[in-house]
């Protein structure tokens, strides 16, 4: 089982709240934040995928380019 939910290259973190029996995320590896939460998972799916579409159209409206996933590779300088 994976805790990571993926569409249009846009990475999506899932969660389980006991408590509030409900499914969460947000968009993981972007300057911005984008939440969704569901109570199946069918839902949860459509619901991230709604949410990166919104997130995308609403940049468009606001004339700005969506925030990236961060790609790469991390490297360490040792002194």
């Amino acid at each position: 089982m994976s805790n990571i939910i993926e569409y249009k290259n846009y990475i999506g973190s899932v969660e389980y709240s006991n408590e509030d029996k409900c499914f969460f995320g947000k968009l993981e590896m972007i300057d911005d934040l984008v939440a969704f939460e569901a109570t199946n998972v069918d839902e949860l799916e459509s619901n991230f995928k709604h949410s990166v579409d919104e997130y995308i159209d609403t940049c468009t409206a606001l004339n700005r380019n969506p925030k990236k996933t961060y790609k790469g590779v991390f490297t360490q300088i040792y002194g």
